[in-house]
């Protein structure tokens, strides 16, 4: 681990330590020993007061919706554990996803652009063996987290919103009118009750976790994310970023990906791979040396010529049974902790993004119709068979760890698979990128691969095996289904405002259900055309 120790040793004094922790976290999640508590209890006495309507737990990203139903005139109250504050590292997107901050009235015009830390064009995709693919506007815009959140934090708390740092949740407790919970501050613990708690604690929430066991759902997830990386200087200032690049073959048991992109101060590069929580999975350390040893090769510069400003490792999570459907009355997943991101993403900031409207009006219509019940929340998290598919895609870009394939598997299926994209457009290959997957568009990519190359389809049957194929085909049909949907429930919109609270609550659910789960939001505010 000498490239390790170098590198890290140059970085806050508690970098490598951070890095042990996560390693020690990493080795009891893949053998499955940890302890979930019991965090949410049901209560069968009536409250006889709240505090707020909408308490939001986890501030960083919860700060959003949490400001959005501000806004809206609901009394929300924010916890963070720490202190509300972004990080130096900016958050990729693409611009038009970020319109979803004017439509709610969060950002002005002014705020957005002074948000905008970094831009840059074209993007690259570009695979071992293959032709590189340039597209333009897909995740090349960088937004300054600190400018955000302070932003964010300001207009919350003009709005009558209560923010709570250095506040940490420690139980919920569900009652028939309301929610208790107890929170842990430095000087004890309190009380605060609201109408609905938002969960937007990220992958790790202790209450997403028992819901995961109290629904059947799974604690240890299907595929992981794992990612290291940078931000140095000294590397080639291009013009251009990668969106998704690889130059080596399997290694490992793990394909490596590679992101590239300017920010303000630098240049960042990850590594990434997917795979399983396999207790022979590598530690993180050991994925930091391969990134280490493998950066200049891919940046063609010396390790020594680098001054490394900023280090980034962890892992995503990700679970074949998602969005997670909550257990409780009056709890509901927002965000990573819901699972409601694409098992190809990181989740995070552009995941919420791309539902903040569609949440942020839910939520408003579940508070004012009185809808609060599990049944009633679930519908704000459904079934979305174009998150579904992509299970495919992960699986196909991962290797088992036992598994034999030749070293140049990957690099070819998604060499063919994205040359294929590129030669049906940018209505094809640009939604793809931005984890948008839509019936006509994978139809007519899988049609022209069969064409291209008939034995890719038995070469992907191999990667990935028949019992994954088949199930897929049931999401990949639903996909269809819901297309179809998409389209005839548009006629339904204008009769909405005609029924009741109540019903309109359940038919707009419905209606979005269709839309997102056919990908047929694309071009909304959130995503991009």
């Amino acid at each position: 681990m000498k490239l390790t120790e170098s590198v890290l040793s140059q970085m806050p004094d508690d970098t490598i330590a951070q890095l042990q922790r996560l390693d020690k976290f990493w080795s009891a999640y893949r053998s499955g020993n940890q302890q979930i508590p019991t965090v949410v209890q049901q209560n069968t006495e009536s409250l006889n007061d709240t505090d707020c309507d909408v308490l939001v737990c986890g501030g960083t990203l919860g700060i959003f919706i949490g400001c959005a139903l501000a806004v809206r005139g609901w009394r929300v109250t924010v916890l963070e554990q720490g202190i509300l504050r972004g990080r130096e590292q900016e958050w990729n997107i693409s611009r038009q996803e970020l319109d979803a901050f004017l439509e709610l009235g969060l950002l002005t015009n002014q705020e957005l652009e002074t948000a905008i830390a970094t831009e840059y064009n074209p993007g690259r995709v570009s695979f071992l063996g293959g032709e590189d693919l340039w597209v333009r506007d897909v995740l090349n815009i960088g937004v300054d987290p600190v400018f955000l959140l302070a932003t964010l934090k300001r207009k919350f708390l003009d709005c009558g919103g209560k923010l709570l740092e250095k506040t940490g949740f420690k139980a919920a407790f569900v009652h028939p009118n309301g929610i208790c919970v107890e929170v842990e501050q430095q000087d004890g613990s309190v009380k605060i009750k609201a109408r609905l708690l938002l969960d937007v604690m990220g992958h790790f929430s202790a209450i997403a976790r028992q819901a995961r066991i109290d629904t059947n759902q799974g604690q240890k997830p299907d595929g992981v994310c794992m990612v290291v990386g940078s931000c140095a200087q000294g590397l080639p200032q291009h013009e251009f970023g990668d969106l998704i690049a690889t130059f080596t073959p399997i290694q490992n048991q793990c394909q490596y990906f590679w992101e590239a992109f300017p920010a303000r101060d630098g240049r960042t590069t990850y590594m990434f791979t997917y795979a399983d929580a396999d207790p022979q999975r590598p530690s993180f350390s050991a994925l930091w040396e391969d990134y280490l040893s493998l950066l200049p090769q891919y940046q063609n510069i010396e390790l020594g010529e680098l001054k490394f400003l900023r280090t980034l490792f962890g892992f995503f999570p990700s679970y074949r049974s998602s969005p997670l459907q909550t257990a409780w009355d009056r709890i509901l997943q927002v965000g990573d902790s819901s699972g409601s991101q694409s098992p190809l993403s990181f989740g995070g900031f552009g995941s919420l993004v791309r539902h903040l409207v569609r949440l942020t009006n839910g939520i408003d219509a579940a508070m004012s119709s009185n809808s609060l019940d599990r049944n009633a929340l679930r519908l704000l998290q459904p079934y979305q068979p174009n998150l579904s598919v992509t299970w495919l895609f992960q699986k196909a870009m991962s290797v088992g760890i036992n598994q034999k394939v030749e070293a140049d598997r990957i690099n070819y299926i998604l060499s063919i698979v994205f040359q294929c994209m590129q030669q049906l457009g940018d209505p094809v290959l640009k939604p793809f990128l931005q984890d948008v997957v839509q019936f006509p568009a994978l139809s007519q990519t899988m049609l022209k691969m069969a064409i291209a190359d008939p034995v890719l389809v038995r070469k992907v049957i191999q990667q990935v095996g028949a019992i994954a194929l088949l199930d897929w085909m049931r999401h990949y049909l639903n996909l269809g289904a819901y297309s179809l949907l998409d389209s005839c429930g548009k006629a339904l919109s204008p009769i909405l405002p005609n029924l009741i609270p109540e019903q309109q609550f359940f038919w707009q659910c419905q209606l979005n259900s269709w839309r997102y789960g056919s990908g047929g939001d694309y071009g909304d505010p959130g995503h991009t055309l």
